[in-house]
């Protein structure tokens, strides 16, 4: 089935109305990947429960989210980017219902994976029915707006959390989806032209095996600290869910419509960027886990306060990108990403060694934002990197498997820098929480300069501006030896 065309689009409301809904939708499951963090010290207090249901109520979104993002793009291309788009919505606003009214921490969890599940569906969505709005000559403004909005709900989550928590309840950071969501359906409905894609089979066997390996090892990092690594529903998990997923990788390499094409890794720059964006997101999500509730348990912040304090390192992408947008234009995204994600991991480095019981906040400021400027490094740069680094065919399941692995990153980094956090430290007391903080963060950036490593793997650009088509080869295949 071909895609349906712009002009109809036009007819239903044109594109300004596309990029409100679909920003507005995107902001919203950017949103919910950060805005728990600074609620978790209210959450604990108000629900009960340990560190690793904390982990799951960051963890069941991000996971969920994450192996299911590129399932989602397919269904939507099978039975109706804007059908689909509107189950996910429907799902998502009932889900952020159903965490608000949570009576307990476990159906927080239950809620919050459902949430993850129904943002797999919607996000992919966005930017394919923002594509079908647009006309080709304005595409590039109209991402950048998109991107912009995105951004700005990574940077603002934990500042809006903090805010709702402290002067509301830690309950409306998910009813403020509701009327929101409630909004946008008859928008979506009425505004929005229904478009498909190529109509190719379901990985539905790829779908299970990455879902299943994933929960597995997430499930046994988070749990090992608690019932210890050798307990045998531990060992289960680990071991199933890595055997799950080398089964995963085999199916990639075999199957005519897998979901993540193995083949795709052959190229250099595919998987440079890939391997990059994974430790990128593992290293950081894992440290503002742990740094959020430490300005609050420890050095005595508001939610709003450890919000405020957190944007010199969430807030600097949207101050920063602009330059390096222009940076990787002028010497290409290798160096741009490279250096970023090189910062992140100096800035880290740094925290570990000043945090303590009673660290002033001027202490800690400099770390803050050498990491917000390395962030804002890589990801200007990030999704040219992905999108040039395969036919344009193949740009789609490019995208979706990117933004997959950023998500399972978020996903291991909570759960392995708890698990180092845990053995070495806890909740009794504030030189308790430091000890566990501090190796933790020494992890974070470790990872995090790894990831910078896997950056310089990329292939140099050859010719500034050049586009690869669908009749030519990728870049990173033509320059792989170099």
């Amino acid at each position: 089935m071909s895609q349906q065309t712009a002009p109809t689009t036009a007819r239903r409301g044109g594109a300004i109305w596309a990029l409100v809904i679909t920003s507005a939708a995107g902001f919203m499951a950017s949103l919910d990947n950060l805005v728990v963090t600074t609620a978790l010290p209210s959450i604990r207090e108000d629900l009960g429960g340990a560190l690793d249901d904390l982990e799951w109520t960051v963890s069941a979104y991000t996971l969920t989210f994450a192996v299911l993002l590129m399932f989602g793009a397919a269904l939507g291309d099978r039975f109706g980017r804007r059908r689909l788009f509107l189950a996910g919505l429907t799902v998502f606003t009932g889900a952020s219902a159903a965490a608000a009214m949570a009576p307990g921490i476990d159906s927080l969890i239950a809620a919050r994976a459902v949430q993850g599940a129904g943002a797999a569906v919607m996000m992919p969505l966005t930017l394919t029915l923002l594509t079908a709005a647009v006309p080709a000559a304005k595409r590039g403004t109209v991402y950048g707006i998109w991107g912009a909005v995105n951004g700005l709900a990574v940077a603002s989550g934990p500042l809006i959390g903090g805010s709702l928590t402290e002067h509301v309840s830690w309950h409306w950071i998910f009813w403020l989806n509701v009327p929101v969501g409630l909004a946008l359906l008859p928008l979506a409905r009425l505004r929005l032209a229904e478009s498909h894609g190529t109509g190719a089979p379901l990985d539905i066997p790829g779908t299970l095996l990455a879902s299943g390996g994933l929960f597995g090892i997430v499930y046994g990092l988070v749990r090992g600290p608690a019932d210890g690594w050798t307990d045998s529903v531990v060992l289960t998990g680990l071991l199933a869910g890595g055997a799950l997923l080398v089964a995963f990788v085999v199916h990639g390499s075999r199957a005519r419509n897998a979901m993540l094409p193995m083949r795709l890794f052959r190229s250099r720059a595919f998987a440079g960027i890939n391997a990059a964006s994974l430790l990128m997101f593992l290293g950081m999500f894992g440290s503002i886990f742990l740094l959020s509730q430490y300005m609050q348990g420890v050095l005595g912040y508001s939610p709003t306060e450890a919000g405020l304090r957190m944007l010199p390192w969430t807030g600097m992408p949207m101050l920063v990108a602009p330059v390096a947008g222009m940076l990787s234009d002028r010497i290409g995204g290798r160096p741009v990403v490279a250096a970023g994600l090189f910062l992140q991991a100096v800035g880290l480095g740094y925290l570990a060694s000043v945090v303590t019981a009673d660290v002033s906040y001027a202490a800690q400021l400099p770390g803050l934002i050498v990491s917000g400027i390395g962030m804002a490094l890589y990801f200007a740069p990030a999704a040219n990197l992905v999108m040039s680094s395969v036919r344009s065919s193949e740009q789609g399941i490019a995208s979706g498997a990117n933004n997959a692995l950023r998500e399972v990153g978020g996903a291991l980094g909570i759960a392995i820098m708890s698990s180092i956090f845990s053995a070495r430290g806890g909740y009794e007391s504030a030189q308790s929480f430091v000890d566990g903080l501090r190796p933790a963060l020494v992890t974070g950036a470790a990872t995090v300069a790894l990831g910078g490593l896997a950056a310089l793997l990329i292939p140099a650009r050859r010719t500034p501006g050049r586009i690869v088509t669908s009749a030519e080869p990728a870049p990173a295949l033509e320059a792989s030896t170099r």
